[in-house]
């Protein structure tokens, strides 16, 4: 799996770097049970500090993207606690759509951005 970083987005670089890989499992790049590179090769590989991936493995095993094992590093591993996944997905959707309803963007445009963004993932 390919992993871009905008250093040029006023996004943080760790964000960045979760996001991509939570990105890559939604699209089956990366599935249960992969192995995600180390701290120090993937800082190397893209060219950031090694404590900016660590934070952002960190966040990905506090949010059930993946585990970290002693032995083989950081392994993709979804969290099963479906419902709590839906109530924070939840959550995050009224704000998001909140804004969307300020800006006055429709139902339907909504509708339509999520339909085209989840058959990315191949969603149903």
């Amino acid at each position: 799996m390919l992993i871009e970083i905008d250093f040029n987005s006023e996004e943080a670089l760790y964000i960045q770097l979760r996001n991509r890989i939570i990105m890559g499992i939604a699209a089956n790049e990366l599935q249960e049970g992969d192995v995600l590179p180390s701290v120090r090769q993937l800082a190397e590989t893209i060219g950031i500090n090694m404590h900016t991936v660590n934070k952002a493995y960190t966040v990905l095993k506090q949010e059930g993207f993946v585990k970290v094992d002693r032995r083989r590093g950081a392994v993709i591993a979804i969290d099963a606690a479906r419902l709590e996944n839906v109530e924070e997905m939840r959550r995050e959707l009224q704000v998001i759509l909140a804004k969307a309803s300020c800006r006055n963007i429709s139902r339907q445009e909504v509708h339509a951005l999520i339909d085209e963004i989840y058959e990315g993932y191949g969603g149903n």
